[in-house]
């Protein structure tokens, strides 16, 4: 899926085709499941 959105973005320009692509492309980091470093260490002072 993420590989015929990218072509598919490529051909067209169609912008709802490069969100479907950035969306397949980092599930975990956009559900906030990943934190960063930075947020890790707010989180651990805001304790």
């Amino acid at each position: 899926m993420r590989d015929f959105s990218w072509k598919y973005f490529a051909m067209t320009g169609d912008v709802d085709a490069y969100l479907l692509y950035k969306q397949t492309g980092a599930p975990l980091e956009e559900s906030g499941a990943l934190l960063t470093e930075e947020e890790t260490e707010l989180d651990e002072e805001a304790q």
